[in-house]
């Protein structure tokens, strides 16, 4: 959480607002949550993602999944925050696949994670504390 309060107020609001705008473009005609995700990389460049799902729910990828996607197909590698954005009440955090993908690019990362029962900041190592990792630092 330290390194997000690092973060300027308008950042934070232009992060929780492409979070935001990520979320009306959301496609979940089955489960019907939808979210919107996006993510600070150090470059100062914000990239959002919102959940895909498909029929075969193995296929669906989540917004955070796709907005750390696209800023990696942007070239960038090294991300300052994400946040998380949900009108549904039944999620409370990223899912497991999208911690351990967080934990590949930014082990400490802050999340901010916003639902119409209020909004939480954690740190990624709070979520996901033993991390899979086959080599600790991946910089290339």
């Amino acid at each position: 959480m330290e390194n997000f309060l690092k973060i300027d107020g308008l950042t934070k609001e232009r992060l929780l607002e492409a979070a935001q705008a990520a979320l009306q473009q959301a496609y979940a005609p089955y489960s019907q949550i939808r979210v919107g995700a996006a993510v600070l990389a150090d470059s100062g460049h914000i990239y959002a993602g919102s959940n895909v799902e498909n029929s075969s729910y193995s296929l669906t990828v989540c917004a955070e999944r796709n907005a750390i996607f696209h800023a990696l197909a942007h070239g960038e590698k090294h991300f300052l925050a994400l946040a998380v954005v949900t009108d549904s009440e039944q999620v409370k955090s990223p899912c497991g696949a999208c911690r351990q993908v967080m934990a590949e690019f930014a082990p400490q990362l802050p999340v901010v994670f916003t639902n119409p029962q209020g909004t939480w900041v954690f740190n990624l190592s709070e979520l996901l504390p033993q991390a899979f990792s086959l080599k600790a630092d991946l910089d290339a």
